[in-house]
């Protein structure tokens, strides 16, 4: 038997915002899984940016990574990711480059092109500039890594830091083709956001990505990280219970009804439609729940499947404890 393909494994988190808490309350959480996330071994923590939604507090990546970076020794922290149509390139390069100087060799620079909310807080964060557009992404990634001491593009008299001793490792963060094409491009590690996207072609982007690559200097060879949603506890039972709160929250996602997320025993009372069930079906909010070795079997077939170099393991839960006992189950089973 050929032996299951054991990838470093990595964390997500949206600092979530649950029911009678507050975004301080939810802010904390994250930092306290970040900590249990370090002492378990995990490789990487990143905050996605997401913004006017009452369930998530992440709404500035950088403020929040320092924060995480601060309390935590061994783990690499970063974004998952920075939504770049909504900031001009030379602010994120800045932003990053002195979270680098802070915490060198521990800083990941994750972009996406999503705008990480409704249209119109999107243009209540762009304003009227002309440059801040999904038609500009390419063109200002390559200036964003330029900023970040990329020697292929040129910025002229331009720096993030005057005296840079090292640089956040830079990734492209997408759920479709369009992502992968441009990792492959410009040479960069590319991280496929199947947590949110498990009905995409991920083989096909991968596929795209891995024949198209153009090597870089700092990245000679393509490198590719699969996120998925999961959550394990001592019984499958008990699992989908407390993945009651997630399920709610990918409904709430589809239908507009954005609120915290709710706990465990507000999701169980929740009346579904059969229109509810059938997007459940296809948005199940966790997509590997059970006890540990169900999930850890779950992702290593996903790893297997896309070959992928990482795993980055998502999750919704209403409890911060939730989230570190799951993690913490998967972490043990995975060493095994």
């Amino acid at each position: 038997m050929t032996a299951p393909k054991r990838v470093p494994l990595s964390v997500l988190d949206l600092a979530t915002v649950s029911e009678g808490q507050t975004s301080a309350d939810a802010l904390r959480g994250t930092v306290e899984i970040a900590v249990a996330a370090d002492q378990l071994g995990f490789s990487r923590f990143w905050v996605a940016e997401h913004h006017n939604m009452p369930a998530v507090a992440s709404t500035s990546p950088p403020v929040l990574i320092g924060a995480i970076a601060a309390h935590t020794r061994d783990i690499r922290v970063g974004s998952g990711g920075v939504m770049l149509p909504n900031h001009m390139p030379f602010v994120v390069a800045e932003q990053f480059a002195l979270l680098e100087a802070l915490y060198p060799g521990r800083v990941d620079l994750g972009i996406g092109r999503a705008p990480g909310t409704d249209q119109a807080t999107a243009a209540a964060l762009r304003g009227v500039s002309p440059y801040l557009t999904v038609e500009h992404f390419p063109e200002h990634m390559k200036t964003l890594l330029g900023l970040l001491g990329d020697e292929r593009v040129p910025t002229g008299r331009l720096t993030a830091t005057p005296v840079a001793e090292s640089f956040p490792e830079v990734w492209i963060l997408g759920s479709s083709t369009y992502g992968a094409q441009l990792a492959a491009a410009l040479g960069l590690p590319f991280c496929f956001a199947y947590h949110f996207a498990r009905n995409s072609d991920v083989d096909g982007a991968l596929r795209h990505y891995r024949d198209d690559y153009q090597p870089s200097p700092r990245y000679p060879l393509p490198w590719v990280m699969v996120s998925a949603s999961v959550l394990a506890a001592e019984t499958a039972e008990e699992a989908y219970r407390l993945a009651g709160p997630s399920r709610v929250m990918a409904l709430s996602l589809r239908t507009g009804r954005l609120g915290p997320i709710v706990s465990p025993e507000t999701a169980a009372q929740q009346q579904l439609s059969d229109t509810d069930r059938l997007a459940l079906e296809s948005l199940p909010g966790t997509q590997f729940t059970g006890t540990a070795e169900d999930v850890v079997a779950a992702l290593e077939e996903l790893a297997d499947r896309t070959d992928a170099d990482e795993l980055m393991l998502a999750g919704a839960v209403h409890d911060p404890a939730t989230r570190i006992d799951s993690l913490a189950r998967i972490a043990k089973a995975w060493r095994r």
